[in-house]
C-alpha cells in the first residue's frame, strides 16, 4: 500500500453516489501500520455540499434534500483542531476532539465505508462514504450512539440515501464500542496529549479537489 509521508497536505473527501459533497485538507502526522494520522487545523479552507438556496441537509427534512438542487460552497472550519485518525481496513475513523485551549475532549466514532487512497502526484487523499451514525466518546470512556434518528430518517428513502446495509453500520459501531470499552487502542490515551508541529502553515485547498472519486475494490 502507498503511504502518505509526514507533513505531507492531503484531502480527507466526503462522497455519495460518487460524487464529492464534504472536502477537508488535513496534514498527515503518521502513516504507517496501525493506520492514517491526519490533522485538521482551526482556519483550514473547507469545501461542502449546500442546497441551491444555501441550507444545508441537517437544515430539512431529507426527503426535501432529495428534491433539492445543489451546489458547492467555500468556507473556512473555525472550531479547535481535531487529529483523525484511519485505521486499515474498517469502516470507521476515529477523530480526537479538543477545546479551545487545545485540551483532549473526547473521541468520536465516524462510520464511514473503509477509505480509499488516491495520489495524482500534486494533489493526494483519501475518500470515504459518510454513514450518518456515530458514537461520542468521553474521556472516561463513557459512550452514546449519536444520529440515531438521522440515520433511521435517511433509511426509509433507500432510493436516494448511500448507505446500502444497515445492520453492517450498527454491527461496525458494537464492534468499536468493546474496543472503548476494553479500553484499547485507539482508545487507551494515545495521542490525546497530541500537539501539532508550530511549524506546519494551515494548508490551502488545492486545485484538484474536485476529481472524480476513487473507484472502490
Amino acid at each position: 500500500m502507498h503511504r502518505f509521508h509526514p507533513g505531507r497536505t492531503v484531502l480527507y473527501r466526503n462522497t455519495q453516489h460518487g460524487r464529492v459533497v464534504n472536502v477537508r485538507p488535513c496534514r498527515v502526522v503518521a502513516d504507517d501500520e496501525r493506520g492514517l494520522l491526519l490533522w485538521v487545523a482551526r482556519g483550514t479552507p473547507v469545501v461542502y455540499e449546500v442546497a441551491d438556496d444555501g441550507r444545508r441537509v441537517r437544515a430539512m427534512p431529507f426527503a426535501e434534500w432529495a428534491t433539492l438542487g445543489r451546489r458547492m460552497v467555500s468556507d473556512t472550519w473555525e472550531g479547535p483542531g481535531i487529529l483523525k485518525f484511519v485505521p486499515p481496513d474498517v469502516d470507521h475513523s476515529v477523530w480526537f476532539f479538543r477545546d479551545d485551549a487545545g485540551r483532549f475532549a473526547g473521541w468520536y466514532v465516524n462510520l464511514e465505508e473503509r477509505a480509499v487512497r488516491w495520489d495524482d502526484g500534486a494533489v493526494a487523499g483519501i475518500d470515504v462514504v459518510d454513514q450518518d451514525l456515530d458514537v461520542d466518546v468521553a474521556p472516561d470512556r463513557t459512550w452514546r450512539w449519536k444520529d440515531e434518528d438521522e440515520f433511521a430518517e435517511r433509511l426509509a428513502l433507500p432510493e436516494h440515501y448511500w448507505v446500502p446495509d444497515e445492520q453492517a453500520v450498527w454491527a461496525e459501531g458494537r464492534r468499536v464500542i468493546k474496543q472503548v470499552e476494553a479500553g484499547e487502542f485507539p482508545f487507551d490515551g494515545t495521542w490525546t496529549d497530541f500537539t501539532p508541529d508550530p511549524s506546519w502553515p494551515v494548508p490551502d485547498l488545492p486545485p484538484g479537489w474536485d476529481r472524480p472519486t476513487a473507484a472502490r475494490p
